[in-house]
């Protein structure tokens, strides 16, 4: 008799989870596959310290085949689901193209980065969904800092100090924070650049920091912020992007080179496609998980509009604790689904209980209410990284271990430039995966999948994603592993109409084409990619010296070139001729 097969889309908290559920559950009678573009689940709410360089970025990432031994892991994002044939069409990293069969289909893409039509937002900022986002955010702020010591101008090396964060929920809060400390670190210890100091500002159309939280909690996020130099600006957003800055809401212009959006994200496309009934881009689904009309198919995370059995009328939000609880709910039931005779009176709905949230803000400060004791200072910030410990279902230990060397070490202060700015656009349909040159596939223009639509831009802003310590629901799952998972996943934070109706227009402009600013075989400076323009500075979001193309036949392989001009390598025999587009790809890429 065939083994059932069950297919699972997406290796986030939701998919993970039901990943690791369905194998328990079934022990070894069906067949289960998980998809995911990464062969990793990546523990978002330590992204930050990835970025602040306190973690080392496989940290966070824990192995799915390490983890998940009785499941088969495959490489590839899904590009279509056929739901009359049962099967998955996907595109694995080389381009190569496979289909899946499934009797049991659980969707669990997750979500993008969300765009409000604000000019030059696509072209010159940055998300911070995934692991390549916050690669390039680390290097960026070291690069900047290096920079601003050698330039001869004091606008530039001011702008080039300054880091403006747009989002004030617990990602653009805890990038901030973390963030201010690791610049300030940078210019501490270094003679030649004393009298440096980074500015970092922090903006949101909303009222307060942490708006979706307990008010005891945004302030206390507020005031460390504050003590330590951030400008918190409520009330207040981006207008308009350029090459040179910021253009703000309240009129001022701000000369920066870095611009991090962290306002909000959007289910993942795919749901979409899929032409069954939406609630604001999410899949809605029953009590139970289940797709109606589709009992084979399941989903949850933030794919799924799940009803909120608390708040009748109300659907959960799109935070990593439901995606957690919700995958561990989809796995029992699809496992049950499975069993002879069963049908839907052995599926469980889904039900949910916060018991608290915990807040990072760096050092040894952070914010925290378990079980509703409200906590701040050193106190919280044991409790937070004691949580994260207890909630990551691997790399406890060599977390530890990196916590305890960064408070007896100072951090190595280098830039590696292994991601470039193209690499990691804000318009993605798949932040967890750096864009390879010549991949036109995952690129979107603002209008595209991944932007605002208007009703977007009007609506009322869904609750943030939260760090609650769910301890009730470890004990029901048995294991540490199951103590809540949380996620990045930023409510509507700028979503604001008149922030909106302020801008002229759409950005609508994709980002500089791979090919235009990719790799070239012919670069004398292969360790420095080629832009394909000369404009000033090095911003996130926007091509610099340091990005662009690697060359095989370049003298000094730790720089790179760039497109300014003809290359004039110290090697060079010849001049080489123009390169081909064709010639710009690697092996593998589509």
């Amino acid at each position: 008799m065939r083994r059932p097969r069950i297919v699972i889309v997406g290796a986030g908290f939701a998919g993970y989870r039901t990943a690791r559920t369905l194998a328990r559950a079934t022990g070894g009678r069906a067949d289960i596959t998980l998809l995911n573009p990464t062969d990793y689940f990546l523990y978002l709410p330590l992204l930050p310290q990835v970025a602040a360089g306190i973690l080392e970025p496989r940290r966070v990432t824990v192995s799915l085949s390490g983890t998940l031994r009785a499941v088969r892991p495959v490489l590839g994002e899904a590009e279509h689901v056929d739901l009359d044939a049962r099967t998955v069409h996907y595109t694995n990293p080389e381009g190569d193209r496979g289909t899946l069969g499934y009797d049991r289909l659980v969707l669990a893409a997750g979500s993008v980065n969300k765009l409000l039509p604000i000019p030059g937002v696509a072209e010159h900022a940055h998300g911070f969904r995934g692991l390549p986002e916050a690669l390039y955010l680390r290097d960026h702020l070291t690069r900047q800092v290096e920079l601003a010591v050698s330039g001869a101008d004091a606008a530039e090396r001011a702008a080039r100090c300054t880091f403006v964060v747009v989002g004030a929920g617990y990602t653009g809060t805890e990038v901030a924070a973390q963030g201010q400390l690791f610049t300030d670190a940078l210019v501490r210890a270094h003679p030649l650049r004393r009298g440096m100091r980074p500015r970092w500002l922090l903006l949101d159309v909303a009222s307060r920091v942490l708006p979706e939280l307990d008010e005891r909690l945004s302030r206390t996020a507020d005031r460390v912020l504050r003590e330590r130099g951030v400008e918190v600006r409520m009330g207040t957003s981006v207008k308009e992007a350029t090459s040179d800055g910021v253009l703000l809401t309240d009129g001022e212009f701000v000369g920066t080179r870095t611009l991090a959006w962290c306002v909000g994200v959007r289910p993942d496309p795919l749901a979409e496609s899929l032409g069954l009934p939406m609630e604001r881009g999410r899949l809605l689904v029953e009590p139970t998980l289940q797709v109606p009309g589709r009992p084979e198919v399941f989903a949850c995370g933030d794919a799924a509009a799940v009803p909120d059995l608390e708040k009748p009328g109300e659907y959960t939000p799109m935070t990593a604790q439901h995606a957690w609880r919700q995958g561990k709910v989809a796995g029992r039931n699809v496992a049950a689904s499975l069993v002879e005779g069963g049908g839907a009176a052995g599926l469980r709905p889904y039900r949910h209980k916060d018991m608290g949230f915990v807040v990072d803000l760096g050092g040894v400060q952070a914010a925290a209410n378990p079980l509703g004791v409200h906590l701040s200072g050193p106190a919280a910030g044991a409790v937070a990284r004691g949580y994260h410990l207890a909630a990551m279902p691997g790399n406890r230990v060599r977390v530890a271990a990196d916590w305890l060397l960064d408070a007896v070490l100072p951090r190595q202060e280098v830039q590696l430039g292994l991601v470039r700015s193209w690499s990691v656009p804000l318009d993605t349909a798949s932040p967890e995966l750096a864009r390879a040159p010549g991949d036109q596939k995952r690129e979107r223009t603002a209008s595209g999948p991944g932007a605002a639509t208007e009703e977007d831009v009007n609506e009322t802003n869904d609750m943030d994603d939260t760090n609650d310590t769910d301890n009730a629901d470890a004990a029901d799952d048995g294991d540490a592993d199951g103590r809540n998972r949380h996620d990045r996943n930023e409510g509507d934070d700028v979503n604001d109409a008149n922030d909106v109706n302020k801008a002229n227009g759409g950005s609508g402009e994709k980002h500089p084409s791979p090919e235009d600013d990719s790799q070239s075989i012919t670069a004398p400076t292969p360790e420095v990619g080629r832009h394909s323009s000369d404009e000033r500075g090095s911003r996130v979001g926007q091509s610099s010296p340091e990005e662009g193309s690697q060359s095989i036949d370049s003298p000094t392989p730790e720089v790179g070139r760039h497109s300014s001009g003809p290359p004039t390598g110290r090697g060079d025999k010849t001049a080489p001729g123009p390169v081909e587009r064709g010639d710009t790809r690697a092996e593998g890429d589509q």
